[in-house]
């Protein structure tokens, strides 16, 4: 659908309104009209936008999360080509983390449309192109001899994933940032050797 400036701004404040929505503590059973009222639209202009309703704007708002996990950690995580870059890449993990603290919004919405066609591709296309960022990270320094060559690239890339991952389910449970840290800081050491 080709849109205008005002209307692209339009679909996108739905989008983040609903986002912002469901990052609150009771986002399970959100309705299009609790979309609508917060962000000041109609019901009308929920279905241009959106024409297949709910499940629609849900994988949206999935995608725009998706995008913010990656992009919330740039430049770091596209330039981990030394060991201050790994550390300022892990601060930066830490600190999305502990200031998102218990409400993960692509945990909460993935909840709700998990079962939707493409709510499974949006999750994986994000944690592929999460490894293949921290892949190439670990494939540079093993190419400048920082890390040791035998080193499986694309398995630690995925540990490091289900690391992360792990911490924030942890943060979820439990509010504290620690077991994220400790998941990150043992898989940094890890490369060290």
């Amino acid at each position: 659908m080709a849109l205008t400036t005002k209307g692209r701004a339009t679909r996108q404040r739905i989008i983040e309104g609903a986002a912002a929505y469901l990052r609150a503590d009771e986002p399970a059973g959100v309705t299009l009209d609790d979309i609508r009222a917060i962000t000041g639209t109609s019901k009308s202009q929920i279905f241009h936008y959106f024409p297949d309703g709910k499940e629609e704007l849900f994988l949206a708002v999935a995608r725009h999360e998706a995008d913010r996990v990656l992009d919330d950690q740039q430049p770091h995580l596209g330039a981990l080509t030394s060991w201050p870059a790994w550390e300022r890449w892990r601060d930066s993990v830490v600190a999305r983390y502990r200031a998102q603290g218990r409400h993960c919004p692509l945990g909460a919405l993935m909840a709700q449309v998990g079962s939707t066609p493409g709510a499974r591709e949006v999750t994986s296309a994000l944690l592929n192109q999460w490894q293949a960022h921290i892949r190439k990270g670990i494939c540079d320094m093993q190419a400048a001899g920082l890390i040791r060559a035998g080193l499986d690239a694309d398995r630690v890339a995925a540990a490091f994933i289900a690391g992360i991952q792990g911490g924030v389910l942890v943060l979820m449970s439990t509010g504290s940032v620690t077991h994220l840290e400790a998941a990150v800081d043992t898989l940094v050491d890890h490369l060290r050797g």
